[in-house]
Parts: C-alpha cells; structure tokens; sequence
C-alpha cells in the first residue's frame, strides 16, 4: 500500500487526497498513490483540516495529538504523521 510509509524515526507518513463538501465523511480507496478521503466540512478557515484530523483520530483510535499535517494544509494533497502507532494496526484501520 503506497499510501503508508514507515519514517526512520517510527512514525508513519500516510499520503491523502481530500474531497472537501463531500456527502459524508468516508475513505473511498485509493487517488494515484493516496488514499482518497471525502469529508462533508468545507475547505474554509482550516475547518477541513481539523475535520481530518478528528476523523483520522477515531478511525484509528488515537488522540489527536499524535497526528500532524506536515504539508497540504491549503491542497487537497495532504501528509499527514502518524505518531505511536504500529504499522499493521494503521493498514488495517485504513483499508
């Protein structure tokens, strides 16, 4: 699974691509090389950002202070950094 990587230091980089005003929040498969996520929260103020984050955090079962967007914050296209997590525990969660 492209969308997942292992960084040296043992977090994982996960690869999304977000569709903001969607008609319910939901991971779709996969865009190119990411995981397509649909979020109902408009692109405006930040508010889709954190919509991921909330939604990644109870997806996977983690506090949200262990997930940060490292690039994408204004793009569709986000990295976002899994902290604490296994590897194996996160591919199931996802798919």
């Amino acid at each position: 699974m492209p969308f997942l990587q292992v960084l040296p230091d043992g977090d994982l980089l996960l690869s999304l691509y977000v569709q903001p005003r969607s008609s319910r929040n939901e991971l779709v498969g996969l865009h190119g090389e990411a995981l397509k996520l649909r979020l109902t929260t408009p692109p405006i103020d930040g508010r889709a950002n954190k919509a991921v984050i909330a939604f990644l955090s109870k997806r996977l079962r983690i506090p949200k202070s262990a997930l940060t967007i490292r690039s994408g914050l204004q793009s569709r296209s986000k990295k976002v950094v899994l902290s604490g997590l296994d590897e194996n525990i996160a591919r199931s969660a996802l798919t």
